[in-house]
């Protein structure tokens, strides 16, 4: 009985050719697409610093030997590291992603594709460096910019009807394929290397989302994209030196990623690429914490007057969601450490209720040990509003909406306090820009010297200036 297989090679497949060809594609981005690139920068850049005030991320950083020297290696902002450019692409979006406060994509799958700036920014900072050894112009942060445009759109694209979490697999994955992409662009590649490397993403081994759900909420979910990120760039440099690729590496029947890991099906993209996500990227600019509660803390933060000195006479605490909030932070129990609390849609909200704000150190032991956030979680009963998930599908409302409403033992109950529409979201821009701009200066004075933190944020706000500025300049500035 005869098995012979057709080895005749296949053309790459059709989604990875249009990946490939939009990064290679020269592309002027929307005004308001390259504005917001930099106020996400900065926003990361402030995440990233204010990090390093958790030993738990601290100590993840720095060479893998200690003691290493690497010429013209990648910098780590507000360290002394000076790193090859996988190991600095891992701490950069280690230190963005560690406080859950950097910006979010909702669709069918969700994520933050921020995480790619670790990757990009390592790289951008070598090349500068080694071009201006070799006598040629550095890249300049505009660049970095319009590489993150490409970078969230690839990764947002992507997430808009492909649900990776439904087959068990974590978002990271589009954070390594984003990164993979447009890093090796970066690095001079053809469109054949891009593809290359693409396929060599896709092969990969994908994370499995257990560090994200109980009971095994860990702190991987904080550095899984850093991982993710770094192992973009490790691709895109054996690509660059001649690695080669699988071209169905999606398609290919049985070994193929659509069979072994998808679910059999194939990636659903209606839309071109373009510069849609980056244009309705979600900031998280009041507090740190997984956006699809964002709302829900707002609400809270509107009913604090009226609940914390009312404790006592609670009976119950009525939560109505969205689906998505439902299958991911919806949670009883016992929370074990931060990463666990900051996925938890009801610890959350009680913080919001009890203190009226909610900041990172709310998620460490000393405040979860206050008796009374727990009294309130167990008070607390958590509904789908059926249209509320409609509209959080919804391509023209992308609404992440929540409500709250307080029963009284005595019958009486607060009013239902909604909020379809986040802080960080588009249509809240004029509201939030200047307020995510307060979070950076903040952030910046966690890391630096009223001084330096005043020279960096003026830099930062200068369009010109900041777009016109050689990213080995700007590195130094933050070391």
């Amino acid at each position: 009985m005869s098995n012979v297989t057709n080895n005749e090679r296949p053309d790459f497949d059709e989604e990875l050719k249009r990946i490939a060809q939009y990064v290679m594609k020269p592309h002027e981005p929307s005004k308001e697409a390259l504005e917001t690139a930099r106020y996400d920068f900065v926003d990361s850049l402030g995440c990233a610093l204010l990090a390093l005030r958790y030993a738990e991320c601290r100590k993840l950083l720095g060479p893998t030997v200690p003691g290493t020297q690497v010429p013209h290696g990648a910098r780590v902002p507000g360290t002394p590291y000076v790193l090859d450019p996988i190991t600095a692409a891992f701490d950069m979006s280690a230190m963005i992603r560690w406080l859950d406060f950097n910006d979010t994509w909702l669709a069918a799958e969700w994520g933050h594709p921020s995480d790619n700036i670790g990757g990009i920014l390592a790289v951008a900072d070598m090349l500068s460096q080694q071009r201006i050894y070799r006598g040629l112009a550095p890249l300049t942060m505009r660049d970095v910019f319009l590489a993150m445009i490409k970078a969230h759109e690839i990764q947002g694209v992507l997430a808009l009807e492909n649900s990776f979490n439904r087959v068990g697999l974590d978002h990271v994955i589009l954070v390594k394929v984003a990164t993979t992409a447009v890093v090796t662009h970066l690095l001079g590649g053809t469109e054949t290397q891009i593809l290359n490397a693409l396929s060599l993403a896709f092969v990969d081994g994908q994370s499995l989302r257990t560090y994200r759900h109980a009971p095994n909420t860990g702190s991987r979910k904080s550095w899984a994209a850093g991982d993710a990120t770094a192992r973009g760039v490790q691709l895109a440099l054996m690509a660059m030196k001649g690695e080669m690729g699988y071209p169905s590496a999606l398609t290919a029947p049985k070994w193929g990623f659509y069979d072994v890991s998808f679910g059999g099906e194939s990636f659903k993209v209606s839309r071109p690429y373009s510069d849609y996500v980056m244009e309705n990227i979600l900031f998280k600019i009041a507090f740190p914490a997984e956006f699809h509660s964002q709302t829900a803390v707002e609400c809270a933060f509107k009913l604090h007057a009226l609940v914390a000195d009312n404790l006592s006479q609670i009976d119950k605490i009525v939560l109505t969601t969205q689906e998505p909030a439902i299958r991911i932070i919806d949670k009883t129990g016992p929370l074990y450490n931060p990463a666990d609390r900051d996925h938890c849609l009801q610890y959350m909200v009680a913080i919001g209720l009890l203190f009226g704000r909610l900041t990172a150190d709310d998620f460490e032991d000393e405040r979860a040990a206050d008796p009374r956030i727990d009294a309130l979680r167990s008070l607390m009963v958590v509904e789908e509003d059926p249209q509320f998930t409609l509209d959080y599908y919804d391509e023209n409302k992308r609404a992440i909406s929540n409500s709250i409403q307080v029963y009284f033992k005595d019958g009486t109950h607060t009013d239902k306090v909604v909020v379809e529409y986040p802080l960080g979201h588009r249509r809240r821009r004029s509201e939030g820009i200047p307020l995510l701009l307060e979070k950076f200066k903040a952030n910046l004075l966690t890391a630096y010297t009223a001084l330096k933190s005043e020279e960096i944020y003026q830099l930062c706000v200068d369009k010109k200036a900041i777009e016109a500025m050689p990213v080995n300049y700007f590195m130094e500035l933050l070391v």
